[in-house]
């Protein structure tokens, strides 16, 4: 991702389902103006969902997915269409393409009950194959629907309008850093830089954070955590608050003074995007652990594993040295994550700067539904050195709970 694109965790996810050959991928041409799927009369040419992020007017930054058909059949089939339904839990719009003559069948029903059980906002869109046939078309049967025709385009600008409306109920101000501040005040982001680091650039999470922080008009510093005390002796007053990496989070809170407010990227993301709460509550599940108990690790993306790499080298370690056992860990990455949870002891998840808000909010449901504890990167490296007090009491409602 470049510097100046918005990230995929930021933008709308709006995916089409239906059967093999309804025309998803035709529509999805059409709505976009690209060709972005290839589009054939055999059934099942899309066989992986198909992500693309791109500017959509009126909707502004999009992820469009086109899914494999939601009644493929054997063995392979199976799986494809279990790729579909992962993609239910990051789709922040779900539009459902109908041939226009056949109508909604048990398949069609079965994904509106799928969207409804998960709140999914959706639209049924019916492809206008008949205007080719000369059959009748089926009256429309859900609350929102259109009829398109992907070959005329007829229809298209309504549909991305309908679009547009049904998403926008969605939009929620949330801010990582700057209701934490006012303008004007000075934050310092304490920022390493080791072989893990990507050359030439800040990481996702950062640059987030120092965006945030200049629309409303606060001053971000940005430093290593080997040259924060002398950042803090050229500060002419004490800053407003220190946002560090989690990694350097012990050193940076014995460099930190008291009286100024310190967190981390990864605590902001778990506020941000997932659940502060559920996330702080679960760190204290590290008391229960015991040598064998099986341990989740999970990423958002799927960066390349370094010497010294956070979630897999790193945090193991800070865990067994904590706990003083021996448990086993899992680890998962990228758009992989178990369903079935109930089989672990904890779940620690990365802040998700790479997953949209719905996908984060979906994984921290699994745990609660199945009763297993979840916590973050950062809230948990802040737990096992005695500093997770600190670190939260920019948050009130948390602090009086820890």
């Amino acid at each position: 991702m470049g510097m100046n694109e918005t990230p995929s965790g930021e933008r709308v996810h709006i995916a089409f389902f239906g059967r093999r050959n309804a025309g998803k991928s035709s529509l999805v041409n059409a709505v976009t103006g690209q060709e972005l799927a290839i589009v054939s009369d055999i059934r099942g040419t899309t066989t992986d969902p198909v992500y693309k992020s791109m500017e959509l007017l009126p909707l502004g930054p999009v992820v469009i997915i086109d899914t494999p058909g939601i009644d493929d059949e054997g063995e392979l089939g199976l799986k494809r269409v279990g790729k579909t339904r992962q993609v239910l839990n990051k789709a922040d719009l779900a539009v459902l393409v109908v041939d226009a003559v056949e109508g909604i069948s048990s398949w069609e029903e079965e994904m509106i009950r799928l969207f409804e059980k998960k709140e999914i906002p959706y639209l049924g869109v019916g492809e206008r194959r008949g205007l080719l046939t000369g059959k009748s078309e089926q009256e429309p049967v859900v609350e929102h629907s259109a009829y398109v025709s992907a070959r005329t385009r007829e229809g298209i600008q309504q549909l991305k309008e309908q679009m547009a409306r049904l998403t926008s109920q969605e939009t929620d101000e949330k801010r990582l850093a700057a209701d934490l501040v006012k303008p004007f005040d000075t934050v310092i982001l304490v920022v390493p830089i080791d072989k893990a680091a990507p050359k030439g650039r800040l990481i996702l999470p950062q640059q987030q954070v120092i965006r945030d922080l200049l629309d409303i008009g606060a001053m971000p510093f940005v430093c290593r955590e080997s040259e924060l005390s002398e950042t803090f002796a050229k500060l002419k007053e004490a800053p407003a608050l220190v946002i560090t990496d989690s990694q350097v989070f012990p050193l940076v809170d014995r460099l930190t003074p008291p009286q100024v407010r310190l967190t981390s990227f990864s605590i902001l993301f778990a506020r941000y995007k997932g659940d502060l709460k559920q996330a702080a509550e679960g760190a204290k599940a590290l008391e229960m652990i015991q040598d064998g108990d099986p341990i989740l690790i999970s990423e958002g993306c799927t960066h390349h594993r370094q010497c010294g790499d956070i979630g897999t080298e790193k945090l193991p370690a800070w865990i067994r040295q904590y706990t003083g056992k021996a448990p086993e860990f899992h680890f998962t990455s990228g758009t992989e994550f178990p369903e079935d949870v109930s089989g672990y002891k904890l779940i620690v998840h990365c802040g998700g700067c790479m997953l949209n808000e719905r996908e984060m909010k979906y994984r921290y449901s699994c745990a609660a539904d199945q009763g297993i504890p979840i916590t973050n990167y950062g809230i948990l490296i802040a737990y096992v050195n005695g500093i997770l007090k600190r670190s939260v009491e920019l948050f009130p409602e948390l602090y009086e709970i820890l």
